[in-house]
């Protein structure tokens, strides 16, 4: 059914067509933000970023001796695969 409101009101061609202006750029904002979510490049972007902020973040120390143990970790590991040959 129709609005009884809607049908007595004429219609205005400028705020129709700025209304239908309004809702392209709504329309065009939403599919730049879904592009912009499921582009792989801008996504490798933010986890670089992500990263970048918890490594600032961490302690130097700790940084180091986790990275002393990924080291050490992988010496072992090549020298018992060398033993085996």
């Amino acid at each position: 059914m129709a609005d009884p409101e809607t049908e007595s009101k004429p219609v205005d061609q400028d705020e129709l067509v700025a209304d239908i202006d309004r809702t392209r750029a709504d329309l065009a904002r939403t599919i730049d933000a879904i592009s912009d979510r499921v582009s792989p490049k801008k996504n490798v972007h933010r986890a670089m970023d992500q990263v970048r902020e918890r490594a600032a973040q961490i302690d130097p120390l700790v940084a180091a001796a986790a990275a002393a143990v990924v080291v050490v970790g992988l010496t072992a590991f090549i020298l018992l695969r060398r033993r085996r040959r």
